[in-house]
């Protein structure tokens, strides 16, 4: 990965969670009982109206890298005032938005260290595991985990994260502590009505940083193969998703443009049906530390990269500052079911929000609303994010900047 900085359900399934071992302390919501009850908190676009059938239209929000480095560790601290780590005030900034969606989707690029310490950034990373708290108060409800870094602590690592994320009520996918966890699809329900939407979520990574895999784990961290994500996806649909999400940890660093890999199987996922339905509904992307188009591919949207929600100050692959890379998007997706049984659910809106990680405040900064408009540097980096994003032509496919 690069330097410095970084080189680098359970609906269906509920009845199977005892099957998993080692959850760290008393949950208060059973892992993977995810979303929000539509309604209560609408997205845009009409999260939680109802259509045709009693099924409801929902809102999916999808957020990059969180990353912490160092200084964002340290930042942590000094917000806790000595009580521990607070991650909460750097997200309040894209609290809004995370919080109105109907279902949110972060992705935890980092596996978290023991309760106390020690915590390394770049280039082994070991996290606070308040981080998971804070992603929780935020309002995200599952996280993607599969990245170069999930084995930087090896198993030990892993059970950690996944054990944070599930005491702080946080649905996780792309890493596992055993076979059996691995093996169950994640499944989150958009609301609590009978009607809401399930989506599943899977998450894989092109590989990882460790110099040797888990011999004895090799269901540890979910690898990109597309054979394996269309199995997951078809045992998905078969445990009841309505909607399958893929998270993909994937890309050239520092390359905006989509690299021919990414392309490749972009177009081989989206063009896969089984009874004439698309296998895989929405892609999200990760990885690239700079934010990378939208574009619909084959009737499917797919999202490149978002960048880096958190990360310290960049450097690029020849050492010179990067600011790039503290720039992202959230994706946000408006989805309404079929009008006839068995067809996919439809994209009923599709959104950008622009978002600046300020690495000297260590604060998250919407670049989407007004306040924008009154900085020539916001809305410079606003722009800039802006055209990135939509060029690929997802414009003419109907994306805008939402707030």
């Amino acid at each position: 990965m690069t330097k410095r900085i970084r080189h680098g359900a359970v609906i269906a399934a509920a009845g199977l969670l005892a099957a998993a071992t080692a959850c760290a302390g008393q949950q208060s919501t059973p892992p993977g009982l995810a979303g929000r009850q539509p309604g209560a908190s609408p997205g845009a676009g009409g999260a939680g109206g109802g259509t045709a059938g009693g099924a409801r239209t929902f809102t999916l929000l999808a957020s990059g890298d969180v990353l912490p480095h160092s200084p964002v560790i340290d930042r942590a601290a000094a917000d806790a005032d000595g009580q521990g780590y607070d991650f909460r005030p750097m997200l309040k900034g894209a609290a809004p938005a995370v919080s109105a969606a109907d279902l949110a989707i972060c992705h935890m690029e980092t596996v978290y260290g023991q309760r106390g310490g020690p915590y390394t950034g770049y280039p082994s990373f070991k996290s606070p595991p308040e981080v998971a708290a804070a992603l929780r108060a935020t309002g995200y409800d599952s996280c993607s985990t599969a990245s170069n870094h999930t084995l930087d602590d090896g198993a030990p690592g892993i059970r950690r994260t996944l054990d944070a994320l599930d005491q702080a009520g946080i649905a996780h996918a792309g890493s596992a502590r055993t076979a059996a966890e691995a093996s169950r699809p994640t499944l989150l329900s958009a609301g609590k009505a009978k009607d809401a939407a399930k989506v599943a979520h899977l998450s894989y990574t092109y590989g990882t940083n460790a110099e040797e895999p888990l011999a004895d784990r090799p269901w540890a961290v979910g690898l990109i193969d597309q054979d394996k994500i269309l199995a997951d996806a078809g045992a998905a649909r078969r445990a009841g998703a309505d909607v399958v999400v893929a998270s993909l940890h994937w890309g050239t660093e520092w390359q905006e443009a989509p690299d021919d890999d990414q392309l490749d199987l972009a177009h081989a996922l989206t063009a896969s049906t089984s009874d004439g339905r698309p296998d895989i509904d929405l892609i999200i992307g990760t990885h690239a530390h700079v934010p990378q188009a939208y574009e619909k591919v084959n009737g499917t949207w797919v999202v490149y990269g978002m960048g880096d929600q958190i990360a310290g100050a960049m450097v690029n692959d020849e050492g010179a500052p990067e600011p790039r890379g503290n720039e992202s998007s959230m994706a946000r997706f408006t989805f309404a079911p079929p009008s006839r049984p068995g067809e996919r659910w439809r994209v009923l809106k599709a959104e950008f929000l622009p978002q600046w990680f300020d690495p000297a405040a260590g604060r998250v900064t919407a670049l989407g609303g007004p306040a924008a408009d009154g900085d020539s540097r916001l809305r410079e980096t606003r722009d800039r994010i802006s055209g990135v994003v939509l060029g690929r032509g997802a414009a003419e496919d109907g994306l805008v900047r939402g707030e």
